[in-house]
């Protein structure tokens, strides 16, 4: 199951919180390669802070499969320079549970919680709008169509745990949060490392709300989503469960439609499929979903993209019809390719650029507009 590597860091790549990227010399070449010099990740509050000429473990799977998700090699120890044990503290959340790396981590939703007698008495979002989104590059265009309406709204970010478990990985959310675009970040499920840990999807939403004070929350999995070529075998599936944990808490669901206006692969091309299926057959009916108007683009705007968003049009509208049972918002996007040139942090999905499919990251504008303007 895991490939595993001896090696030696030989140069520090980057360091943020929580995260840092270096190069290491392996003592053994990749499987049916000669490579021994690769790119390797830390996640520092898990494993320690390695330093030049450290002695690293190494999980090299990803790269010994050949991926191009997750193509870097995994520390999994520092044997010669452990770090200390963590300080006595409260916090009993196991996540990451009964892998060797478990981690335990003090939950907003924790018994030994400042928080918990708040969330045990919460029930209700209080009708905070909710934007759901398949994939985790959404983020920062989401935040600009917020921004867009009113740069004072306070933005909380839920990481489930349908991709990345670590929340320092994100480098998007990192930046955000330092540009002042981001409230802070919330890790549930087994995915740990944001602000505040939560259990579920429904108390790290309630911790947004009545800790965070946030006006507006966002909900997606980490880098690195997982896809089959299957209907139902995909990590974005359960957006249409996200959806109603919204609904059920008194919240404004937002379904934010993956689009693409450059995907080679029909089922993505137009609305994706891995919006269409859980909207169609997950979310409850009267979801909120807004649905970009390429028309009220300028001819300037338009001149900046290759290809025109436009070219999904015709695909897209007759995708909706299936969407009958949701609140389907046409939304305007007058001055949002300005906002998502504005981001703090680069924009990119599947590889690709913003200039080079428009259509995913304005459609992610869009949902932050209309959640906005709720």
């Amino acid at each position: 199951m895991i490939h595993w590597r001896k090696g030696i860091v030989t140069a520090i790549r980057s360091t943020r919180p929580g995260y840092t990227d270096v190069d290491v010399e392996l003592d053994q070449a990749l499987p049916d390669t000669d490579v021994t010099s690769i790119r390797a990740v830390a996640y520092t509050d898990a494993v320690g802070q390695p330093s030049l000429g450290d002695t690293v473990l190494v999980n090299v799977s990803a790269l010994a499969k050949r991926l191009g998700t997750g193509g870097f090699g995994l520390i999994v120890a520092l044997p010669d320079a452990l770090p200390e044990d963590p300080p006595e503290g409260p916090g009993h959340l196991v996540k990451d549970r009964y892998s060797p790396l478990q981690t335990m981590v003090l939950g907003v939703d924790d018994q030994e919680s400042e928080h918990h007698a708040v969330l045990a008495e919460a029930e209700h979002l209080d009708g905070m709008p909710v934007v759901v989104a398949d994939l985790h590059s959404a983020l920062p265009a989401i935040i600009a169509g917020i921004r867009a309406v009113d740069p004072g709204l306070r933005v909380a970010y839920v990481l489930s745990d349908g991709a990345a478990l670590p929340a320092p990985f994100s480098q998007a959310a990192a930046g955000l949060k330092e540009a002042g675009w981001l409230t802070g970040t919330i890790s549930t499920g087994q995915s740990w490392g944001g602000d505040l840990e939560a259990v579920t999807i429904h108390s790290g939403l309630l911790a947004a709300k009545h800790v965070m004070g946030a006006d507006i929350t966002i909900v997606a999995q980490g880098p690195g989503n997982l896809g089959t070529g299957t209907k139902y075998g995909y990590s974005g599936l359960v957006t249409g469960d996200h959806l109603n944990a919204a609904a059920l808490l008194a919240g404004r669901p937002v379904g934010l439609l993956r689009m693409s206006n450059a995907d080679a692969r029909g089922r993505h091309f137009g609305i994706s499929h891995h919006s269409l299926t859980p909207l169609r057959e997950i979310a409850r009916p009267g979801m909120i979903v807004p649905v970009p108007d390429f028309s009220t683009l300028t001819e300037a705007e338009r001149a900046e993209m290759d290809p025109d968003p436009a070219v999904v049009a015709d695909v897209v509208g007759a995708q909706l019809g299936g969407l009958a049972m949701h609140d389907l918002v046409d939304v305007d996007l007058g001055g949002l390719w300005a906002a998502l040139r504005s981001s703090p942090v680069g924009l990119s999905t599947m590889g690709r650029k913003l200039p080079a499919d428009a259509a995913s990251f304005l459609a992610a504008a869009a949902a932050g507009r209309c959640a906005a303007e709720l």
